[in-house]
Order: structure tokens, then sequence, then C-alpha cells
């Protein structure tokens, strides 16, 4: 497949909207912990008209830098687990790399890709949104450390890396939700840790994907600019809000975007 076909041409509303959705989720993965795909992925398929293959490869490969940039805003707040990221991001390598098979083996099936998406989201947006109405208290250590063992740690980096090579969420979506329930870490550190653990996954991502010819170029620089700037923002306000309305922000929206793919897939339009 060529670089670049079947994306459209880049206009200066489309530059100005790229810029916008780059700098809103670049704000929203430093406050809830995920690259912001969730917010750039619908709007380049839905809103700009990228076919779904080439979607997922331009927001794999904006995820790259804000990753960098989020993850370092954390790193120098103490907000990450700098051990249970080796752990996440060293297997996480592996499973990108076959999740990136299956995604070439399914790249002609646009639909069937879309509805995997929308699938994929459903499940933690609907128990983020219980927990964050309910402000349902779940228990977890103070500090900075995320318990568990080494190798419970790299099953989750390798199955949430196989997802990002497959659908190009960066994984932070299913890091989240993962890291808090599976191993009852602090909301904060979570945050910090699913985007330093998405830098080595998105790059190899992002990168296989730019090398097989899956990545607007022009776009995803675009969007890069807005979301280094973004993630930076979110990852110094993240300690405003409270871990209830965090996980609220983060299950609605996930909701919404499930709920476009899934009925888009049988030829239902939503706004």
């Amino acid at each position: 497949m060529a670089a670049h076909e079947g994306a459209p041409s880049i206009t200066f509303a489309a530059v100005v909207l790229l810029l916008v959705v780059g700098l809103a989720a670049g704000m929203l993965g430093g406050i809830i912990g995920t690259g912001g795909c969730s917010v750039m992925l619908p709007i380049l398929h839905f809103n700009l008209g990228y076919p779904v293959p080439i979607a997922i490869g331009t927001t794999l490969f904006a995820v790259i830098f804000t990753a960098i940039s989020g993850g370092y805003g954390h790193l120098i707040r103490k907000n990450l687990d700098v051990k249970t990221t080796a752990w996440l991001g060293g297997f996480g390598i592996l499973g990108v790399i076959a999740g990136s098979y299956a995604f070439n083996l399914l790249s002609d099936q646009t639909a069937l890709l879309g509805l995997i998406l929308g699938l994929a989201f459903v499940v933690p947006a609907a128990r983020m949104i219980y927990e964050g109405i309910a402000h349902r208290a779940f228990a977890h250590p103070d500090g900075n450390v995320i318990p568990g063992s080494g190798a419970k740690k790299g099953s989750l980096g390798f199955v949430v890396g196989i997802l990002t090579g497959l659908v190009g969420l960066g994984g932070g979506y299913a890091l989240v939700p993962g890291l808090i329930y599976l191993f009852g870490a602090p909301v904060y550190v979570t945050m910090g840790t699913s985007l330093a653990t998405m830098i080595p996954l998105a790059i190899v991502g992002g990168g296989i994907k730019l090398a097989e010819g899956y990545v607007a170029i022009g776009a995803g620089l675009i969007l890069a600019a807005g979301t280094i700037v973004g993630a930076q923002v979110g990852a110094a306000v993240i300690k405003k809000f409270h871990p209830a309305t965090l996980k609220l922000i983060f299950g609605v929206y996930f909701l919404y975007v499930s709920l476009k793919f899934i009925l888009s897939y049988f030829g239902i339009a939503i706004f």
C-alpha cells in the first residue's frame, strides 16, 4: 500500500482542526493517562475522511510525540513507576509486533476494524462511568509504586501491545483500567505510568505502520505539534482533578467513541 493512499488533501481548515484536536488530545491524554488516540482517531476518520487503516496508522504515529511529552511531564513530577513501566513496555513491544501482523491481515476490512475498535472500548468505558458516578472507592497504596509481580505486569503489557498494534490506540485505554483494577494502583501514578509505557509501544507500532505506508505524515506531524503542548498542560493540572472525575471523563468519551464505531459498522451515523 502506498503512503497516503486514500488520504484527503490537507486544507487550511484541516490544519486548524488538526492542531486544535492535537491540543485537546494531548491535554486529555496527559490528564487521564492515554495518548489521546481516542480523540484523534475518530476525528481523522469521521470528520476528515481518512480511511480507517490510515487513521489508525496516523494516530499511532502522532501518539509517539504525545507519549514522550506527557511521559516526561509525569516523570519530572514523580507521577509514574519506572520499574512497572519497564515491565509493561518491554513485553508490550512483543505484543505490538504480533498485533501489527494481525492488522496487516485485516487492513482491507475497514468496517471490521472499526467494529473491533468500538468493541475494544465498551467494557472499560462502562466501568469507568459507573465508578465515576458512584464515586466508588477502591483500595490502593499511597506513594509512587504500583504493586504486583513483574510477570503479571509483563502479561498485561503483552496484551495491551497486541491491541496497540491492531487498533492503533496506544494502549492507554486498556492500561489505565488494567493497572487500577488488576493491581490496585494509585490513580495519578497510573496515568503517568500508562503514558510512559506507551512511548516504546507507539514508537514500534507507529514505526511499523509508517514503513508500511499507513501514515499520512503531514497530518500526523500537525497532530503531534498540538499534542506535545497539550500533554504538558495535562500532566501539570492532573492533580487538580478528583479521581472520580477523571474516571467519568475517561468513561463517557470512550463510550461515545465505541458507539460511534459500532453503529457505523451497521450503517448508522451519529455526531
